[in-house]
């Protein structure tokens, strides 16, 4: 397993490549963090990585909040996401179960215009589903600050699962 010192000594290039996943298709935070080397823990990085996401354009975030997938739906997805739906019975939905989180992520994109987010680890499909059903309510600067939170937290927990570092008990 890579330490932190590792993760420190390694070029930009190769650095960019294992922590690219970490934000949804977005190579450009993992590329921007690598400017404040060196991190004194991954918990470092991990904050690292998400004043990346604060101080970037709205625009950007924007970006960054639509490149992840739709909960539930059947779309090509980065194999976090899969392995992180998967985990939460998205993959094994009964057809109308399918039916139900179609409508509802429409519903909720036509509201706020990007995909609900939420960090799935930890939660079944009927806690997912009542989320939606609660958050499709928010006003949309509310919405946008829940997502780019949850997508902060799908990041910790990627870190931690690609460096087995319990990060998040470290908060």
């Amino acid at each position: 397993m890579l330490t932190i010192d590792q993760l420190n000594a390694i070029d930009r290039e190769p650095f960019i490549e294992l922590l690219g996943g970490i934000f949804e298709h977005s190579p450009w935070v993992a590329e921007k963090a690598w400017e404040s080397k060196p991190f004194t823990s991954f918990l470092h990085l991990h904050k690292e990585m998400v004043k990346v996401v604060e101080f970037s354009s709205k625009t950007q975030k924007i970006a960054l909040i639509q490149n992840h997938p739709n909960l539930g739906d059947r779309v090509q997805m980065s194999e976090e996401s899969v392995n992180e739906q998967k985990g939460a019975g998205l993959t094994d939905l009964t057809p109308e179960e399918y039916a139900n989180f179609i409508r509802m992520n429409q519903q909720y994109m036509d509201t706020f215009s990007f995909p609900f987010i939420l960090a799935v680890r930890g939660k079944n499909k009927h806690d997912i589903y009542k989320a939606m059903e609660e958050r499709v309510h928010n006003d949309k600067k509310r919405e946008f600050e829940t997502a780019l939170k949850e997508i902060y937290k799908i990041a910790l927990l990627r870190l931690d699962e690609k460096f087995k570092t319990h990060v998040e008990e470290n908060r």
